[in-house]
């Protein structure tokens, strides 16, 4: 039985980040869905099939490279929800800090309790990608700042494509 694991994020843009945690997940999963949260009381930089294009583009090489095959899904309702449609036992979630670990404990609790079949895994982000925030990308990339170190390549720029207009 294959093990399907998913992640989810807004993924508005990808980060460096989020490369790491694909990267570690993807050697413990034979499948991985990336899913892209869509909220509607929230307005995002990139259109959801701009972000799975960004997910697929960067985060698909180092899912194949770990032998793990790589989908992207969108997904407006509850993470075990989008989890049981796609098969995945395991919900992966990144921690950069205590404080990310405080909220993830309280949403693996809650998760656990409404889907008790589906684990919750917390991969720790190397040091280098910690202070990496999506939101501080879109940010520095408003203010027209340099944000290749915090992004791969590609995703800079269609942020200064972005931001250029």
């Amino acid at each position: 039985m294959p093990r399907i694991a998913l992640y989810a994020g807004s993924f508005d843009p990808v980060t460096n980040g989020h490369l790491d945690i694909v990267r570690q997940a993807a050697r413990l999963a034979d499948r991985l869905v990336l899913a892209i949260g869509i909220h509607p009381g929230k307005t995002p930089l990139f259109s959801p099939e701009d972000r799975a294009a960004m997910l697929q583009e960067t985060c698909a090489p180092p899912a194949r490279a770990a032998g793990c095959d790589l989908t992207c899904v969108t997904f407006g309702d509850l993470v075990i929800s989008a989890a049981r449609r796609e098969g995945a036992t395991l919900l992966i979630r990144g921690l950069r800090d205590g404080t990310d670990l405080d909220y993830e404990m309280q949403m693996a609790g809650m998760n656990g309790a409404m889907a008790p079949d589906i684990q919750t895994v917390f991969l720790p982000a190397s040091p280098m990608v910690r202070p990496i925030t999506a939101t501080l990308v879109r940010q520095i990339a408003a203010m027209g700042g340099e944000v290749s170190h915090f992004v791969p390549a590609s995703v800079a720029a269609r942020l200064t494509q972005k931001f250029s207009k």
